[in-house]
Parts: C-alpha cells; sequence; structure tokens
C-alpha cells in the first residue's frame, strides 16, 4: 500500500532526520549518474528528491506519482513537472525514458510484477533503471517513524531476482543509508561519518537502502527455420567440361 504524499513530504522536507536521508542517497545516485545532459530523466513512487541535481542538465524530468499516493507540486519555485499517474500505465511514450529512478514505488505496490512491466515499457535502448528499496537486514526496516518501514523490505537476491524475471540486466548493486534512524543529535551530526565508514566495510554494516541498477534485456526476434548462406561456394560443376551434342 502507498504512503500518503504528504507523510512523505514532510518527513523528506520538513524533518532533519528526512533531510539527512535524501541526502545520503542522493549523493549515492549522483556517483552514480554523475550526469544526465540533453537525457530524459523520470522518477516514480516518491522519487522527486533525488532529481533535483538533473534539472538544469537533462533535457526533460518528470516525477510520477501514483494515484494511490498522491501528488504534489515540484519542484517548489519552479515550474512543476510531477504528474499524477496510474500506477501501472504512466503518460510516458514507449521507449522514451534514458533514466528511471523508483523510490517508495517498488516495495508499496500491491502489483509488483506489473509495475516492472511498465518500468521495462518506457525505458529506451541503452537506458538504465535505478531501483532503491529498503533493506530487510537494516535497521531503517524496524522503524514505523519513517516511510522505510513501511512495505515489503528486500534482500539483494530477492530484488535481483524480481528484476531479472521481469526482463531487466542487472549492472551494478549499491547500499546507502548507514547511520541508525534515529533524530537524535549525535546520530545526526554523524550521518555523514557513517556512510563514508559504510561504503568500505559494507559487509560488515547493513545500509538501510538497496540500489540496483539495471539496463533493459531485449531478445534476439526468433525466425522460423534457419539459412544456410554460402558465402565462396566451391564451383566443381563448374570445371567439368560440357557435354558434346549428339551427331544427327
Amino acid at each position: 500500500m502507498h504512503l500518503d504524499v504528504h507523510d512523505l513530504r514532510n518527513f523528506y522536507y520538513r524533518t532533519q532526520l528526512g533531510r539527512v536521508a535524501q541526502k545520503a542517497i542522493r549523493d549515492r545516485v549522483v556517483e552514480l549518474w554523475p550526469d544526465a545532459k540533453a537525457q530524459t530523466v523520470v522518477g516514480f513512487g516518491f522519487a522527486v528528491p533525488l532529481l533535483r541535481p538533473y534539472l538544469d542538465s537533462a533535457r526533460r524530468v518528470i516525477g510520477l506519482m501514483p494515484g494511490q499516493q498522491g501528488v504534489m507540486p515540484w519542484p517548489a519555485g519552479m515550474a512543476n513537472v510531477s504528474v499524477l499517474c496510474e500506477e501501472v500505465q504512466w503518460p510516458v511514450e514507449t521507449g522514451m525514458v534514458d533514466r528511471l529512478v523508483v523510490m517508495h514505488g517498488l516495495e508499496t505496490s500491491d502489483r509488483p510484477a506489473a509495475l516492472l512491466e511498465e518500468c521495462w515499457r518506457v525505458l529506451g535502448p541503452g537506458g538504465r533503471a535505478l531501483f532503491i528499496v529498503t533493506n530487510r537486514s537494516g535497521l531503517w526496516a524496524r522503524s514505523d517513524a519513517t516511510p522505510f518501514g513501511h512495505g515489503r523490505p528486500y534482500t539483494m537476491r530477492q530484488l535481483d531476482a524480481q528484476l531479472r524475471q521481469n526482463g531487466f540486466t542487472t549492472e551494478r548493486f549499491e547500499t546507502a543509508l548507514f547511520a541508525p534512524p534515529s533524530d537524535r543529535r549525535f546520530w545526526l551530526r554523524t550521518a555523514q561519518m557513517w556512510e563514508r565508514a559504510g561504503q568500505r566495510v559494507q559487509r560488515l554494516l547493513a545500509g538501510g537502502v538497496l540500489m540496483i541498477e539495471v539496463s533493459k534485456q531485449i531478445h534476439a526476434p526468433i525466425r522460423p527455420g534457419l539459412r544456410a548462406v554460402v558465402k565462396r561456394p566451391l564451383k566443381a560443376i563448374e570445371a567439368l567440361p560440357k557435354p558434346a551434342p549428339a551427331p544427327v
């Protein structure tokens, strides 16, 4: 079940813990995709906090928000790019998207397979998608005070398998949110230190979110039968003497 857009907005933009989480995840996204010049960048769910770095360079930025969640105007003080849409029927042309970010969309969906089909449809050749979900092994999945404590948490293996079943090829695995989900001053002040430490020892510390970058897998068309083509045929018959005509 999708969260309410007002709760998501209040967490990410009106609480210090939400701003810390926003920065930690957005920094990882920018490391993966440092440039989106002349590209179409789309976010689904509540991914708009991660799209701001691309507003100036991208050809087009679109923030898709499902009807069950609700929509809010974004970004503040600029032309709105947020769109209210059906969860599995987006107002986006097939193959139009170069970069797709899904956050608070997959783990809260009632139709995850259909949602992934829609993600696959809109992604263009050479495009990449980034799925960000709650880590089942992390502390953030156990806190109902944040959006990451709602919906279905995943393990990396579960998420990878689900994406592969829906026609995606995994490119990279990442994790983020290593600081505890606490609004105490000490944890908020040391959040960046925990992020740096977590990136170095990911096998020892469980990040709060999993991030998988995938590309679109397209199967070669199946043709009826096989055609054998001989590029340099042996002209054995042509070398034989031609029969002489029979005498009349």
